[in-house]
């Protein structure tokens, strides 16, 4: 079943004029999605919204066994991002998003499903699903995507320490960077701005922190207030 987004409306894909700015961070397990919101959370006057990992009840089941707890994983992180949308959509101000309901379906259940961890049945409900709330939420008016090398990604993922993740197999670290970054590539539904996170340390180097803002900036010119000490 094709997953491809649908082109909103220019008075639909535009609608950022109002009082809402919404900023979506995207990128692979250990690409530094966090690290980036704790900065910029702590760089300006924003409203965080965080994964739902820790209160997804399928997740440790799910790495012990794929194929019998794939479909209930993904839809409870479906429709809690959903949710999650919603409420960013009805707050004032600039919203900052870990991770964004796209790549629940485009990377993660597409991966799942080819990997036949989620049947073609199963696929099509979640399928349905999908396509109703995409009608229902507005995109982001940016998206940054951090783009990180596998091995990167796999030496973050051992030193943060999560037991669910450390016997995730590297060729599934590796499918899901392939769907990242067909994904990244025919995104259209709004501003996009890919930073290199295993060049750019924008946890510590001033230089860089410095780099990082001013490319935001450029893309939501007026939009973003720093706090006193930024």
């Amino acid at each position: 079943m094709d997953l491809s987004q649908p082109r909103l409306d220019d008075d639909v894909k535009f609608q950022s004029g109002g009082p809402r700015r919404f900023i979506a961070i995207a990128g692979n397990i250990g690409a530094g999605k966090s690290s980036l919101l704790e900065f910029l959370t702590s760089t300006y006057h924003v409203a965080p919204f965080y994964e739902p990992n820790d209160d997804n009840p399928y997740l440790e089941d799910f790495y012990r066994d794929m194929k019998r707890w794939a479909f209930s994983s993904q839809l409870f992180f479906l429709s809690n991002k959903f949710r999650i949308h919603q409420e960013a959509d009805r707050t004032p101000g600039v919203v900052i998003q870990d991770r964004t309901i796209f790549e629940d379906a485009e990377i993660f259940a597409t991966a799942l499903h080819q990997m036949r961890k989620i049947d073609a049945r199963d696929w099509a409900t979640y399928c349905d699903f999908y396509q109703s709330i995409l009608q229902a939420i507005q995109p982001p008016d940016l998206l940054i995507y951090l783009r990180c090398p596998m091995r990167t990604l796999r030496r973050r993922i051992r030193l943060r320490g999560r037991a669910m993740e450390q016997d995730i197999p590297l060729s599934y670290l590796k499918r899901l960077e392939r769907l990242y970054e067909d994904w990244i590539e025919r995104y259209d539904l709004g501003e996009k701005l890919v930073l290199d996170s295993d060049r750019l340390d924008f946890v510590s180097d001033l230089v860089d922190r410095q780099d990082v803002r001013e490319r935001i900036e450029r893309l939501l010119p007026s939009a973003l207030q720093r706090h006193s000490a930024g």
